[in-house]
């Protein structure tokens, strides 16, 4: 493990942080350019329900999972850094929830077809266990004794 290139695990909660606010970014631009295009008027995205095209909603779906899915890796990679984890898996297991992150919202964004939902799943599958995985071993650090292997 020591060969791969990997960031420490404040930096994977940086970039995801990061990547999070990008999107906002995306959609932002999205919706002044829908504007001064006179598309849609001022005042003309409604809150809470799909609007604009397949691609918009798409992206701004990626973003809003992105953001519910922010405090819980905060949580494990805060807890980490709290309890000085030193385990080489927990910076692992990090830098895999952020390149998994980035996978499922660029295949997010890509498609609806069905083989895409699978493989966005499939990412996102990937980031949950991961941040189990990380939360397991915040836990042993932590003095909590679990009850399957670590």
């Amino acid at each position: 493990m020591t060969n791969l290139p990997l960031i420490a695990p404040a930096a994977a909660l940086i970039l995801f942080a990061v990547w999070a606010m990008l999107l906002v970014v995306c959609i932002g631009l999205w919706r002044v350019t829908q504007v001064i295009t006179g598309t849609v008027p001022k005042g003309g995205f409604n809150p809470g329900t799909p609007h604009g095209g397949d691609a918009y909603w798409r992206l701004n779906r990626a973003h809003m999972n992105a953001v519910e899915n922010l405090p819980i890796f905060a949580t494990v990679v805060l807890s980490g850094l709290y309890l000085q984890v030193q385990d080489p898996l927990f910076q692992l297991l990090a830098n895999v929830v952020i390149v998994a992150r980035v996978a499922q919202t660029l295949i997010h964004i890509s498609s609806g077809a069905a083989p895409v939902v699978l493989m966005r799943f499939t990412a996102y599958l990937v980031q949950v266990l991961s941040m189990l995985a990380m939360a397991a071993i915040d836990l042993n650090a932590a003095g909590v004794s679990l009850p399957f292997p670590h």
